[in-house]
């Protein structure tokens, strides 16, 4: 008798928490200036921040376009509610300094939707990376864009 109740407790316990478990995702897009120029080739980011031994989770990386806008959206499985953030990694107005300039932006949690596919998009709108942010950062090690130059084998000696 006690090793069925204990069963049934344990299923029961385990049909909640797997009912907790949900999927939330996030949509942001806004363009990137570093002047009056658009800042092209800008690495940018999308977290959900996580406290606690918990690593923090990569939504989505990508790049501004030549235009300076960029759209990132993204999903993750989470028990509670997902924290998310934009990194912003650039040079803009930086000098010849190590690293890149970091930005971090909080999105707001009405962005966040359950689903695979957001339903919203949180539109940072157009920011000047000229600002300097009182919370910015510098990041040492950021994955830059390659820019690779293509040649004609005519231009090699061999």
């Amino acid at each position: 008798m006690f090793n069925l109740l204990f069963l049934l407790f344990l299923i029961y316990n385990l049909l909640n928490i797997s009912f907790a478990v949900r999927t939330q995702s996030v949509a942001v897009k806004g363009k990137l200036l570093c002047g009056q120029a658009p800042a092209r080739n800008v690495r940018v980011k999308l977290f959900d921040e996580d406290s606690g031994p918990d690593p923090d989770d990569l939504l989505e990386a990508d790049y501004s376009d030549v235009s300076g806008n960029f759209q990132l959206k993204g999903s993750t499985v989470e028990t509670t509610n997902i924290d998310v953030v934009l990194k912003v990694y650039h040079d803009c107005d930086d000098g010849i300094k190590p690293g890149s300039r970091k930005i971090k932006f909080k999105i707001p949690n009405s962005y966040v939707t359950e689903g695979q596919n957001p339903k919203k998009v949180f539109d940072l709108g157009t920011l000047n990376l000229e600002t300097i942010f009182s919370s910015e950062e510098r990041e040492l090690i950021v994955n830059k864009k390659r820019r690779y130059i293509l040649y004609n084998w005519e231009d090699f000696e061999i």
